[in-house]
């Protein structure tokens, strides 16, 4: 069986704390194994060994990235399967359906021998205050570079024709949807385009529309009318019945970066930086916001400004980042020790367990 691999990431670390759309993500499954216990590194591991051995017969799978480690993941979605394995460990946030039926709650530190965690108890306790500091340090960093990012979209903002934005709204909706309608109730799935990560943002928009037929890049400047359009699509697609894949701005949750119509086989993004990518198919299309709605001139108006401006930006989002990556060190740190107390055979059983379970869904 050919399997089809996506890469995703529900979860974000925000200019408004850790965010998550488990549950959007998570809404169609009908059997989750949720991994519990704060036992750092091991979720990720045995995630990674699953996900690995039931691709080739899964048919679809879906990465769910951490944004706390770069190369961890935080869960694996089996959609043919309606299944999936995922960390429910703090922050993450997964709010139970019909526990015991739906979710099966699988705690890690069942696998652990505590005799071999016992004499670094004060090193342990010392690592995951620092690690919460660094964090926390990264979350009021990126706070500071929204507030920043606010007084850059401020210029544009004050510089924008709304009637000429609705305008190309309106055209993009049209060119769309024209006069179609589904029969249905319409499936909004809410994930992120990308994160903040410890090497700095991540995004995985190459993947996620390598099968979309046609791809529209939104150009443009902070404050241009970007996010203001896809949440006119996105209301749009739901009226009608259409499906969509939502995905969230990695600094603010509150701002969306791109949609994808399944059913439509269109990808719609933002297009600048840090996610700035350029057409390189025949079909690729750019709706570039700035040509369009912003008054001419107003880059050279207000150069010296906007200078200024994105210089306090990129520190701050520098500042965040490092303190992540510091944040980063302290997982790996723990992770270390977690691991040499975990059980090996333990583990293995927890692993074949939850395997055999699911595979008995591929009959």
């Amino acid at each position: 069986m050919n399997t089809k691999e996506r890469h995703i990431f529900a979860g974000g670390n925000t200019a408004r704390g850790y965010r998550c759309f488990f549950d959007s993500v998570l809404a169609e499954m009908d059997c989750l194994f949720v991994l519990t216990g704060g036992v750092e590194g091991l979720a990720s591991t045995l995630i990674k060994q699953i996900g690995d051995e039931l691709a080739p017969r899964a048919g679809s799978v879906e990465w769910i990235h951490s944004p706390f480690v770069n190369g961890a993941f935080d869960g694996v979605i089996f959609s043919d399967l309606r299944a999936a394995v995922v960390d429910g460990s703090y922050p993450r946030v997964l709010q139970p359906r019909a526990p015991g039926l739906i979710e099966s709650y699988v705690n890690l530190q069942a696998v652990i021998d505590t005799n071999r965690l016992a004499p670094r108890r004060n090193l342990i306790a010392t690592w995951f205050e620092a690690l919460y500091q660094k964090t926390q340090e990264a979350y009021e960093a990126f706070a500071q570079a929204l507030a920043i990012h606010d007084e850059w979209e401020e210029i544009y903002i004050s510089r924008l024709n709304r009637e000429k934005a609705n305008r190309v709204a309106e055209e993009v909706t049209e060119l769309f949807f024209g006069e179609e309608t589904l029969p249905k109730n319409a499936r909004i799935r809410h994930m992120y385009l990308g994160a903040a990560t410890p090497s700095g943002p991540v995004d995985h928009i190459a993947n996620l529309t390598a099968d979309i037929g046609k791809r529209y890049f939104i150009k443009g400047r902070p404050g241009s009318g970007k996010s203001t359009m896809l949440n006119k699509l996105v209301a749009e697609a739901k009226r009608r019945g259409f499906d969509a894949e939502v995905y969230h701005c990695g600094l603010d949750p509150n701002s969306l970066d791109m949609v994808i119509l399944p059913e439509k086989s269109i990808a719609i993004f933002d297009s600048t930086a840090p996610h700035e990518y350029f057409p390189d198919r025949s079909s690729d299309e750019v709706i570039d916001m700035y040509a369009r709605a912003i008054e001419p001139g107003t880059d050279e108006v207000f150069a010296d400004q906007l200078a200024e401006i994105r210089g306090r930006y990129a520190a701050a989002m520098k500042k965040g980042t490092a303190s992540l990556a510091e944040a980063q060190i302290c997982r790996h740190r723990l992770a270390d020790i977690y691991g040499q107390a975990a059980d090996r055979y333990k583990v293995e059983a927890v692993h074949q367990s939850i395997v055999r379970e699911l595979t008995a869904r591929l009959a």
